[in-house]
């Protein structure tokens, strides 16, 4: 009787190596919370950055209205929140973490 225990066994480490090199999920998840505190330090003083603001400057769009642009994907906000073109726009110099944060809570606002 053949016994395929060392292949088997063979086989299971190489499939937990596999799982414990890989990434986890959850920790490249964007951190919504993150993003309303990066919103509310850096953004809220010009955009209304959430529901419960009551004032923002009325030359910029709300958080919600970027959030329904036709215009608006996490890659293009990611683009420009690293190297801000707009002449008012500051230069925040977030981390890509951060800005992946930031976006996701934008992507969250007026749905």
């Amino acid at each position: 009787m053949l016994v395929a225990v060392p292949w088997a066994r063979t086989r299971a480490l190489q499939v937990a190596a596999v799982f414990l090199l890989l990434p986890s999920v959850e920790s490249d998840a964007a951190d919504l919370a993150r993003g309303h505190a990066i919103a509310n330090r850096w953004c809220s003083e010009c955009h209304v950055t959430g529901p419960g603001q009551q004032r923002g400057s009325d030359n910029v769009p709300t958080f919600s209205e970027i959030n329904k642009s036709e215009k608006f994907d996490a890659a293009r906000l990611s683009t420009f929140l690293s190297a801000p073109q707009h002449s008012r726009m500051p230069d925040l110099s977030l981390t890509r973490a951060e800005i992946a944060d930031l976006a996701a809570y934008i992507k969250s606002q007026g749905q």
